[in-house]
């Protein structure tokens, strides 16, 4: 016979569980696309959690879409091979050898990296770039940037098709181009442009800080549209943030109901947003 006194951990998960009710009730059938990118990515630790995350959203009804970037990675696997870069501007110009790297790097090593995490913790996952069932056509961003596309046509048929079979889509923000192209996108664009296809309930954005932050360096955990606006003119909203607002604005304006931009370091951050009152990030809404 055993015996066991219960303790207050115990009732404090049980109590988790409870409270967590009403969420799992508002994403069932939901579509949540996240951007997966930084530290989220850094260690086997990390993808392992977030993995069992995903898994974990997929089994209470969400329909997951991961989209990822891969920068340190595609940087490293440049130097190995001794391929060197052209900048303008700031920005990394993607010459054919560039374009050629970046497919190998986020198609192969990354994206298959993912979809093994995912599937070891009990998923299905799937991985895809934006040119397989020609999910994403881009047009040319910049001349002076070479191959960098902007997603120019979307078709996120082959995303629904997956979802009716219980199937977590991992996704390389690759494009084709209209005379058979390869295009780099960036990675929150391509998030935004897929979220904003799927009029999907959340787009995550995971950064590696923790949100949108006030003139007082505080986080602002809930924002309409219309304020970042503002920050943004009034130089609030600085920086590498300044894209991020951008694509959630833009994702907005398509149908997304709703971004939410939040720290990736953080553990379980994804269910901490989706499952409990206080979320984890910045949610912006529409005006």
């Amino acid at each position: 016979m055993k015996t066991r006194e219960m303790n207050r951990d115990w009732i404090a998960t049980a109590a988790t569980l409870n409270s967590a009710l009403p969420y799992l009730q508002r994403y069932d059938g939901a579509i949540v696309v996240i951007k997966l990118g930084g530290h989220a990515m850094g260690s086997d630790e990390a993808m392992e959690s977030f993995a069992r995350d995903v898994v974990l959203m997929r089994q209470v009804g969400v329909n997951p879409v991961i989209v990822h970037g891969g920068g340190p990675m595609i940087n490293a696997m440049l130097s190995q091979l001794n391929i060197q870069s052209e900048f303008v501007n700031g920005k990394r110009v993607t010459d054919r050898a560039t374009v050629e790297v970046v497919e190998m790097v986020l198609s192969g090593l990354v994206n298959k990296r993912i979809v093994q995490a995912i599937n070891r913790q009990g998923g299905t996952a799937v991985g895809l770039s934006g040119k397989d069932a020609n999910l994403i056509i881009c047009d040319q961003a910049d001349p002076s940037l070479g191959f960098v596309g902007a997603p120019s046509e979307m078709n996120p048929k082959i995303l629904q098709d997956l979802f009716a079979h219980d199937v977590i889509p991992v996704i390389a923000p690759l494009g084709a181009g209209k005379n058979g192209e390869t295009f780099n996108i960036n990675g929150d664009t391509a998030a935004g442009a897929i979220a904003s296809a799927l009029k999907a309930d959340r787009l995550l954005l995971l950064t590696d800080v923790s949100g949108v932050k006030n003139a007082g360096g505080e986080v602002v955990t809930e924002l309409k549209a219309g304020q970042i606006r503002e920050m943004t003119m009034d130089g609030t909203i600085a920086g590498g943030m300044i894209p991020k607002t951008e694509t959630a604005l833009d994702a907005l304006h398509s149908g997304v109901r709703a971004v939410v931009i939040l720290d990736g370091r953080a553990p379980n951050a994804v269910l901490l947003e989706l499952f409990t009152e206080h979320g984890a990030g910045s949610l912006i809404r529409p005006d």
